[in-house]
């Protein structure tokens, strides 16, 4: 099969570049069993199942959604609006022959199937926020408004050539359409969901939080090398950009952590590595190698005191989805407006540093735009949800646990 695919279709196909582009959609749709079992471990043993489905359902679901009108919307007309047309919807008028009119040297399937797992991932994202809470019913009207009304208008207005593209503004794999939207709308879900009966939940396993970790850090190198779709010394850049600022990042939450706490936490070091992760996303092809180590630990410091900050206020973000996802997001595209280069991507722009303000302030103005509208929209979308069915459980549900009293299963024999 992969040897057919990369059989040349097309006068421009590029079969490294393709070839390339197939294991970095399958790096990206890693990340989302990845984050199933990352969310799994910090969940509590009668909640496991509950979080982890929440993941695994969107593998699915979206996948539908994006073959029948999903990809069209982001990535079909509307140049310079806010969405697409629905020229493509079912794929209508992509062959086997069609090249990405992108770069024409991929298969357009490929993108399709590429762009599809950013689409996956990200409504998963906001899962953390509310583990514990949210009927599966609610979820699944969640899982399909979120991603039409706000996740499908921002990949077009930045990646689909739409409003925010020919305003000038980047982003080089989601700092601000899959973090930002995704960390927001999920402090959005707290505030309207509330509380969680029992705040002292533990972790169920932590050596679980730690693979999740891992294949979330493996599959990031697909999510943000793949985002320059061939393969030439920008993918290496924004590969080794990754892994850079992703292990200043770990480092840097560690050290801050231990100092204050007295003593080295595993689970915050695993945080900070998708802290770091999360905030280079946005800048990985855009900056100089040099800025990685200083994005990096930016990340691990800001994400921490934004988790403090949220644990002060006594948000119960659970798994620390807004500290993490939201500020990392939002981080991470404010610092693309200092450290990008057109020296070092020709396809970006210059940042303040090299002598470009305009760009610092689109940059801020996008991100906290994206910001505010997926809060807004999300807090809105969960109170018309909840005239429809039931957003949160009930208490009694809670306290049996979700992966019983939703599911009718159990991740463990006797679990509690």
């Amino acid at each position: 099969m992969l040897n057919a695919i990369l059989l040349e279709v097309g006068s421009g196909l590029d079969t490294g570049s393709t070839g390339f582009m197939l294991v970095a959609t399958s790096l990206v749709m890693l990340m989302t069993p990845g984050l199933a079992l990352f969310y799994g471990g910090l969940a509590t043993k009668r909640h496991i199942l509950a979080i982890m489905i929440q993941s695994f359902v969107s593998l699915g679901w979206t996948t539908v959604l994006w073959v029948i009108f999903g990809y069209s919307l982001c990535f079909s007309g509307g140049e310079g609006g806010i969405i697409g047309n629905f020229d493509k919807a079912f794929l209508a008028g992509i062959s086997l022959d069609t090249l990405w009119a992108g770069n024409g040297k991929i298969p357009e399937y490929v993108f399709i199937a590429y762009q599809m797992m950013f689409a996956i991932i990200t409504p998963a994202l906001i899962t953390g926020a509310f583990v514990n809470r949210v009927t599966f019913k609610s979820y699944l009207i969640f899982l399909t408004v979120w991603q039409v009304l706000v996740y499908y208008p921002f990949v077009h207005m930045i990646w689909g050539g739409g409003l925010l593209a020919e305003w000038g503004v980047l982003d080089f794999a989601g700092g601000i359409v899959v973090h930002a939207t995704a960390g927001f709308a999920a402090l959005a879900s707290v505030f309207y969901v509330g509380a969680r009966v029992d705040k002292n939940s533990t972790p169920n396993s932590i050596p679980l939080v730690a693979i999740g970790s891992a294949l979330l850090w493996f599959g990031w190198y697909g999510f943000n090398a793949g985002s320059e779709v061939q393969v030439d010394n920008i993918t290496s850049l924004a590969f080794i950009n990754t892994d850079v600022a992703a292990s200043f990042a770990t480092i840097a939450w560690l050290v801050v952590e231990w100092s204050r706490s007295r003593k080295p936490k595993f689970v915050g070091l695993l945080t900070g590595s998708i802290a770091g992760l999360a905030t280079i996303t946005p800048c990985a092809g855009f900056v100089p190698l040099w800025a990685a180590p200083i994005i990096g630990t930016a990340a691990g410091l800001v994400c921490y005191l934004a988790v403090q900050f949220k644990n002060k206020m006594k948000w119960d973000d659970a798994l620390d989805v807004w500290g993490v996802h939201g500020i990392g997001g939002v981080l991470g595209s404010i610092l693309l407006g200092v450290f990008a280069s057109k020296a070092i991507n020709p396809a970006g722009a210059d940042g303040i540093l090299f002598g470009n303000s305009s760009f610092l302030f689109k940059q801020i103005v996008a991100v906290v735009g994206a910001s505010v509208y997926a809060f807004v929209f999300t807090y809105l979308m969960l109170i018309i949800i909840n005239k429809i069915t039931p957003v949160r459980v009930s208490e009694s549900d809670e306290t049996i646990g979700l992966d019983n009293s939703l599911h009718g299963e159990s991740a463990y024999d006797g679990a509690l």
